[in-house]
């Protein structure tokens, strides 16, 4: 039986869930409040974890222009000496490996999938599933969980089975499944982000070096002059390679809102090796973020409605997990809600926090650390652990313990262990 699905919120978690609940033989309708279905920023990584997931749902990585990503490389951006790195295993599955792609491009082909009128024949539904209908300029400006409703700021009601909340860091949900949660936590961190066509490089011999490199993986330029405050800069390609993305963390600069970002961005990084500053010197248009996290939720669901993505678990971007933790979301939807009724809802939630909660609260502590710093917070992993899991404590322990994870595996064992059946989606 189909269920009636309502998510708040057409970024990457909303979209892809959508697809996911799509396929799985339910009719999704998505409320965005802005008055376009698209994202803006910068690049992003896709792991192993995330990319089979996307690949489960018919995502077409050459379609969206993404970057494989073969080695994780970690400099010292003072004198560009090799600190570590670490070489992704290669799969036979060309799908699932390591991956960086823009947003927009992840974003458009998600689009493709939730409104394409021909989807996958074979999936087993004698009527295919609608396509997900996307309604703009719809902000939610209340929620019932009880009756599993929302109301719009045009005071119009819609009312679903299912309602999920993926309108990020600051949503408006989240208020419905805990009333008195505290504001996202400031971290002291910013973010400086900008891109630059490879082209840009093509006279330059040192920087189309590091062209070569970014080709093969991700760099990450670590301070290690400045052993107090959190300061690096990662380097990866994406856009097939004609484009470079840049994202530098930094402690937050006072007055920031007027500045003149590619200056304070300079600035700060004015130590860094004269390479890293030729490629910050080539920037046009930066952008800055002040970075913001929470604490682990206790929950994510109430009565109807669920929290994923950043509404649930909001991160900071160190491992780069935060999308491939919502695509996470949406894999784990596909397979504990396909074949269900409204009345098998409430047990499949609970499933689902079973699932999901402990495992991205690891992934959200993990994630307030660079790389090889995750000794810092071993006491707070210890929370979140399953018994028997070692506690990731190494650069090459995280990225086993992140990117190795098969969602979509443990969902089956979590039925068989309830004597329940997964139909493939």
């Amino acid at each position: 039986m189909a269920l009636r699905v309502i998510v708040v919120g057409a970024g990457i978690a909303g979209l892809c869930a959508a697809v996911a609940l799509r396929q799985a033989g339910h009719t999704v309708t998505i409320f965005e409040k802005s008055q376009f279905a698209t994202e803006i920023g910068a690049a992003l990584a896709v792991s192993p974890n995330g990319a089979l997931v996307l690949q489960s749902i018919g995502f077409d990585f050459a379609r969206a222009r993404a970057c494989r990503r073969r080695s994780w490389e970690v400099v010292d951006g003072t004198t560009l000496s090799r600190i570590a790195i670490q070489v992704m295993e290669e799969d036979d599955n060309k799908s699932v490996g390591f991956w960086t792609v823009h947003r927009v491009d992840l974003h458009q082909e998600l689009l493709r999938l939730a409104q394409d009128v021909d989807p996958d024949k074979d999936a087993g539904f004698p009527t295919p599933p609608p396509p997900v209908e996307i309604r703009l300029a719809s902000p939610v400006v209340d929620v019932d969980p009880v009756a599993g409703s929302v109301r719009l700021s045009d005071g119009s009601v819609h009312a679903a089975d299912l309602v999920i909340g993926a309108d990020g860091l600051h949503s408006a949900i989240r208020a419905s499944v805990i009333p008195h949660l505290k504001s996202p936590v400031v971290t002291g961190m910013s973010a400086f982000r900008f891109l630059l066509p490879t082209e840009a490089f093509a006279s330059n011999p040192t920087l189309e070096r590091f062209i070569e490199r970014t080709n093969r993986g991700s760099i990450l330029f670590a301070d290690t002059v400045d052993t107090v405050n959190e300061r690096h800069l990662i380097w990866y390609s994406c856009r097939g390679g004609e484009v470079q993305n840049f994202a530098g963390i930094h402690p937050t600069r006072p007055n920031t809102s007027n500045s003149d970002f590619k200056s304070d961005m300079i600035e700060e990084f004015v130590h860094f090796h004269p390479s890293v500053r030729e490629a910050m010197n080539l920037a046009e248009d930066v952008k800055c973020w002040p970075l913001l996290i929470h604490e682990p939720l206790h929950t994510w669901c109430f009565h109807k409605v669920l929290l994923i993505g950043d509404a649930a678990h909001a991160m900071l971007p160190f491992g780069g997990q935060g999308a491939n933790q919502a695509i996470e979301d949406a894999g784990a939807l596909a397979a504990l809600f396909k074949s269900i009724t409204p009345a098998g809802i409430p047990a499949r939630l609970a499933l689902f926090e079973e699932v999901r909660r402990k495992r991205a609260s690891r992934v959200q502590v993990l994630s307030s650390v660079r790389v090889g710093r995750e000794a810092e917070v071993q006491e707070q992993l210890k929370e979140f652990m399953e018994p028997g899991m070692p506690v990731p404590n190494t650069f090459s322990s995280r990225l086993d313990h992140d990117s190795k994870y098969n969602v979509l595996e443990e969902c089956v064992r979590k039925l068989a262990s309830l004597g329940q059946s997964y139909i493939k989606v």
